[in-house]
């Protein structure tokens, strides 16, 4: 399994996206409310709030809620102001981690940061010193339940990816940044279910951890970070084998 997406996995199968929905909405409202900030409410000519909006409905969000953030972030209701901080830093067995986080408290939420890290025998680096190992792409996730392969693939390309990977749980679409919303919005009028639609940082490599123990502390600190309420994405470019996550589940 390719490494960008084993987090992602792993996530789905312990259960975490529904048993967190709650945060996972109020991660999403934060980036519409920056995005509107930054780009103003109008989502046709604002490719970061629309990329937003578009997280948004794939999780779900009720359209009033989607609303109400860009109205915030846009200052017809308010305005909040949050700091886009990007951590990096190195976890157990040297795997390499990206955390997007935004926050009304830098302080706060450094320290948090560190403490993870640290508690997790990991490290929390240098401004760069990992980001040169991932690249950004648009990443979209389809369950592979009653879709034809072929078709995905034609539909797919036609709207811009760059590549369609049949994955052990369903398919991933790959795109460059700048094509994402093209081909989300392509798949949204031909009625594909997305599970998952983002703008990832993907690992160019990945590191396969093989320690048990390794493993554990290393899932802990994504945990950890995950459940942070400053913390938007975390990017690791771990492999985990299908062997290992049964014994530590």
């Amino acid at each position: 399994m390719s490494g960008h997406s084993k987090w992602s996995t792993i996530k789905r199968k312990k259960g975490a996206l529904d048993a967190k929905r709650g945060k996972i909405f109020t991660k999403l409202i934060k980036e519409i409310m920056v995005a509107a900030r930054m780009g103003g409410g109008d989502i046709d000519g604002n490719p970061r709030l629309r990329s937003a909006v578009n997280a948004a409905k794939t999780e779900n969000m009720p359209k009033e809620n989607i609303e109400r953030a860009i109205k915030k972030g846009s200052g017809e209701l308010g305005d909040a102001v949050y700091d886009e901080i990007l951590y990096e830093g190195y976890g157990p067995g040297g795997v390499a981690v990206l955390v997007e986080t935004m926050t009304d408290n830098k302080n706060r939420t450094v320290a948090d940061i560190r403490h993870f890290f640290a508690k997790n025998n990991g490290n929390l680096g240098e401004n760069g010193c990992v980001g040169w190992m991932f690249d950004k792409r648009g990443v979209i996730s389809v369950d592979a339940t009653g879709v034809n392969e072929e078709q995905l693939m034609e539909l797919a390309l036609e709207a811009g990816a760059e590549d369609v990977v049949n994955e052990e749980d369903g398919f991933q679409i790959y795109t460059a940044p700048e094509d994402f919303n093209a081909v989300v919005e392509q798949l949204e009028k031909s009625k594909v279910k997305m599970s998952e639609a983002s703008i990832l940082m993907v690992p160019k490599n990945t590191i396969e951890v093989t320690e048990e123990k390794t493993a554990a502390n290393l899932l802990k600190l994504l945990e950890s970070l995950e459940d942070h309420d400053d913390v938007q994405k975390v990017h690791a470019n771990f492999d985990i084998s299908e062997e290992l996550m049964e014994k530590l589940s």
